[in-house]
C-alpha cells in the first residue's frame, strides 16, 4: 500500500477485538457519541466564539511548505496521528496549522541548543533525515514506502536508533527531532472543534465557569463516556508494545546520537 492510500481499505482502520473486523469510519469517533462543542457556542464570548469558529472555516492556501515538502509531512503526521477511524470529509488537517506557524516565525520562545531553528528542520534537515532512513532500510524515499515500511522509518527515528544520516544527527538531537514533530501534530490536532467532540471537552471555561470541579463528573452540558473496545489496524506497527527500558532519559537524550545497530 503506496503513501497517499491513508484514505483506502479497512487495513488501516482500528479493528474489532473479537472479530477482527475493521471498524467503520465515523464522522465523530470516541466515546462522547453525539456530542457537539459548537452547540454550547452561545455560552461563550464573542472573541471567543470568533477563534473557536475559525477552525472550522477551510484552511488558507500553504505559504511556508511547497507541494512535495507538504506531501512528506502530511504523510508523517499521518502516522504520528492517524485519523483513518473518521470519515475523510471530518479529518483534522494539521499542515495547514504547522505552515502558518512556521510562515509566522512562531516559536515556543526557546530553541535547544542540540537543535536548528524549526523552519529549518521542517524545511531541509528533517526531510534529509528521514529520506535517508528510509533510503537505509528500504533503499527509496520515504514517499515511495509501503504504509507498514513508513513506519518502520519512524519507528526507528523514535527509538534513536536511525541507521542513516549520521552527518544530519549531528545537526540536531534525533530525539528532540520526534518530540517537535509529535508536538505539533498534537497541538494542531487538539485546537481543533471537532478533537474536542471526540474527547468530550466542555469546551472554553470563560465566561461560563466549570462546576464539577471533583471526581471527574460531567458537567450538565457534556456527553456521558461511552467506550467501547479496539486494537490496532493491521497495516500498522501502532499496536505493537516493545521494551522501552532501552529509552534514554531526558538528560541522556541530551547528548545522545543514534548510534549503528548491531546485527
Amino acid at each position: 500500500m503506496k503513501s497517499g492510500s491513508i484514505h483506502a481499505g479497512a487495513s488501516l482502520r482500528p479493528r474489532d477485538p473479537v472479530t477482527g473486523e475493521a471498524l467503520p469510519e465515523r464522522a465523530q469517533p470516541g466515546y462522547y457519541p453525539g456530542f457537539s462543542i459548537m452547540s454550547q457556542k452561545a455560552y461563550w464570548d464573542r472573541a471567543t466564539r470568533e477563534v473557536v469558529e475559525a477552525r472550522l472555516k477551510p484552511a488558507s492556501p500553504l505559504r511556508f511548505f511547497s507541494d512535495d515538502e507538504a506531501k512528506l509531512w502530511t504523510a508523517v503526521f499521518d502516522h504520528i496521528l492517524p485519523q483513518t477511524d473518521r470519515i475523510p470529509e471530518r479529518r483534522i488537517p494539521l499542515i495547514p496549522a504547522l505552515d502558518e506557524r512556521l510562515q509566522e516565525n512562531r516559536t515556543v520562545g526557546y530553541r535547544f541548543e542540540d537543535m536548528p531553528h524549526d523552519r529549518d528542520v521542517y524545511k531541509t534537515i528533517g526531510i534529509q533525515a528521514i529520506n535517508a532512513e528510509a533510503r537505509a532500510l528500504y533503499r527509496r524515499d520515504f514517499l515511495g514506502l509501503a504504509f507498514v515500511e513508513q513506519e518502520g522509518v519512524l519507528r526507528a527515528i523514535h527509538d534513536g536508533d536511525a541507521r542513516a544520516g549520521e552527518a544530519l544527527w549531528k545537526q540536531m538531537s534525533i530525539h528532540r527531532f520526534w518530540q517537535l514533530l509529535t508536538g505539533d501534530a498534537i497541538e494542531a490536532y487538539y485546537a481543533h472543534p471537532w478533537a474536542w467532540d471526540e474527547i468530550g471537552f466542555g469546551g472554553p471555561a470563560y465566561p461560563r465557569a466549570y462546576m464539577r470541579l471533583e471526581r471527574g463528573e460531567p458537567e450538565p452540558w457534556e456527553a456521558e463516556e461511552r467506550r467501547y473496545a479496539w486494537e490496532g489496524p493491521v497495516a500498522s506497527l501502532s499496536d505493537e508494545t516493545n521494551d522501552a527500558s532501552h529509552h534514554h532519559t531526558e538528560a541522556e537524550q541530551h547528548g545522545h546520537r543514534p548510534g549503528k545497530r548491531q546485527p
